[in-house]
């Protein structure tokens, strides 16, 4: 009886740890498919006419009254007194963090496409380890197969990047029948030429000088993601500082806003659908996406966290051409693969630095070993010396 007991004990140990593996990735696909939701939402919203200002103000004007309750209740204990040095820390995360990144990301956003933005965002790990390594925050080992493999991944998120930019090629796929002759011979009603694209279209709207403000925000992102490290060490409470730099940046859109956008029209809502995509952006993108990617870093590590970053850019491709109807060009696709490659070499090459880190301290703090090393060489240095004692050989 007991050892039924006991089985079923251990099976229900083993039922248990189950189910969280499950919810782990289960909580990472709803984080994409969330992500995603934004890309495509986010380009709605923009085909509505809805301000490139007013919309990240309320924005975070949601997320900032999700975000402060739990950061007031959940870190009363641990959050360090606030002086003036850290609220000027705040203000320039949020200034990099949040009013350049959103700013940048809707500007390219409205001159390209959701798919693209979200493919060139796969290379933020790589460029925020390319500015870790410039700043000496990350060390690179060239002699080491992990420094390698992270400095050919930072490489081909650069030319995946770099291709998406400056190469759309022909149409892969469209929703609507396009013609065999358009595709064959590349013309410039399915897919412009470099040189047409680096102007305005019919509608104002420019690939390059999109691609160049999605860049800018990947760098931002990166940038951020760079200094919160520092930050984060002397002020130890992560929804405290996320939640000071999300009240940065609202009043920093909110100045902008302001001064350049004085259509009054331009902040009212004129449609259910607009309130529905500043909600999903402020509540989705911004209050729960925090939230859910904090417990995967906490239960399963960043690095499983950041392996799911490239199911976005699928889910985003196939969202956009069911809901917009957008077309799939080849240099994106090509781009989106070198971004993918380059963007697992990196992880690939810090998970390996991890394991190495951890096997160096498990041998130093092995006395076993330690002690094996210290015979092991009076056992060689015995055979060197003389067997003879000192004084013997003296006389």
């Amino acid at each position: 009886m007991a050892d039924s007991d006991s089985g079923s004990a251990s099976s229900n140990r083993m039922w248990c740890s189950i189910p969280e593996r499950l919810q782990l990735h289960g909580a990472m696909l709803a984080l994409q498919f969330g992500y995603a939701g934004f890309h495509v939402v986010s380009r709605a919203a923009l085909n509505m006419g809805i301000s490139k200002l007013v919309f990240p103000v309320y924005r975070n004007i949601i997320a900032f009254l999700l975000l402060l309750p739990f950061a007031y209740f959940l870190e009363k204990k641990e959050r360090p007194a606030i002086t003036l040095n850290f609220l000027v820390q705040f203000f320039l995360l949020a200034l990099v963090g949040i009013t350049a990144n959103q700013g940048f990301y809707l500007i390219g956003l409205d001159n390209t496409s959701p798919t693209f933005a979200s493919a060139i965002q796969n290379s933020v790990p790589a460029i925020t380890f390319l500015m870790a390594a410039i700043l000496r925050i990350e060390q690179v080992r060239l002699n080491r197969k992990d420094g390698v493999a992270k400095v050919l991944g930072t490489v081909f998120c650069v030319a995946g990047a770099s291709v998406i930019t400056l190469y759309q090629g022909p149409v892969v796929y469209s929703p609507s029948p396009v013609p065999l002759q358009n595709i064959l011979t590349n013309s410039t009603t399915s897919s412009p030429s470099f040189v047409s694209r680096l102007g305005d279209d019919a509608n104002g709207k420019s690939w390059a000088l999109g691609c160049f403000y999605l860049i800018c925000h990947c760098l931002s992102w990166s940038a951020w993601l760079v200094l919160q490290a520092p930050v984060l060490k002397k002020y130890p409470a992560r929804l405290s500082v996320t939640s000071y730099t999300c009240f940065f940046g609202l009043l920093q859109f909110l100045v902008i806003a302001l001064i350049v956008e004085r259509n009054v029209q331009a902040w009212i809502f004129h449609s259910g659908e607009e309130v529905f995509t500043i909600f999903y952006a402020g509540v989705v993108a911004s209050g729960i996406a925090f939230a859910v990617q904090i417990w995967c870093i906490d239960r399963g590590g960043p690095v499983f966290v950041a392996v799911y970053q490239p199911v976005q850019t699928l889910v985003v491709a196939l969202m956009t051409s069911f809901a917009l109807g957008e077309e799939f060009f080849l240099g994106g696709i090509i781009g989106a693969v070198l971004i993918i490659i380059g963007l697992y070499l990196v992880l690939w090459g810090k998970n390996e630095e991890k394991k190495l880190a951890k096997e160096k301290l498990v041998i130093q703090s092995n006395p076993e070993h330690n002690n094996n090393r210290n015979i092991s060489s009076h056992n060689k240095t015995s055979l060197i010396q003389p067997l003879l004692h000192p004084s013997t050989e003296s006389v």
